[in-house]
């Protein structure tokens, strides 16, 4: 019998995954559990129409993700520090305050964790870092560290 999994089970399959299960599996363990359901029809079309709006979502959120990364290329985000002789900076610049400023500065709103920043910038100058928009997308970002003194 075809069934439509409700959600992962280990060992079976993961959600909304058509499998082939036994009649007493499906109708003594799966169905009274709630864990699947019959893959008739009526709910495969269902199915199909859940995996077409997700299809779809995620190509809208690809698309912005695009606008974005060529909205961060145009930029060259300013970020003031305090420093101290040589170029050396108090601290550092974190991911956080490269999302902090991007949003301040340009109302881009990016999270801290999609900054790939293998460390924290400790001194001044410009430079370019990634930033990973959505699967399969990398914006590049100019950042210039300058001095407030």
């Amino acid at each position: 019998m075809k069934v439509i999994l409700k959600s992962d089970i280990k060992g079976v399959g993961k959600k909304d995954q058509v499998i082939d299960a036994s009649d007493g599996y499906a109708r003594n363990f799966l169905f009274p559990k709630n864990l699947a359901v019959e893959a008739n029809k009526e709910n495969m079309a269902k199915l199909k129409a859940k995996e077409d709006a997700v299809k779809y979502q995620k190509g809208v959120e690809k698309e912005e993700a695009l606008k974005t990364a060529d909205k961060l290329s145009k930029i060259l985000l300013k970020i003031r520090v305090k420093s101290g002789e040589n170029g050396k900076i108090f601290g550092g610049v974190s991911s956080k305050e490269i999302a902090q400023e991007l949003e301040k500065q340009y109302k881009i709103i990016i999270d801290k964790k999609k900054v790939d920043l293998k460390e924290t910038i400790k001194t001044l100058g410009t430079r370019t870092i990634d930033i990973k928009l959505y699967e399969g997308v990398i914006g590049s970002l100019r950042i210039d560290v300058i001095s407030e003194n």
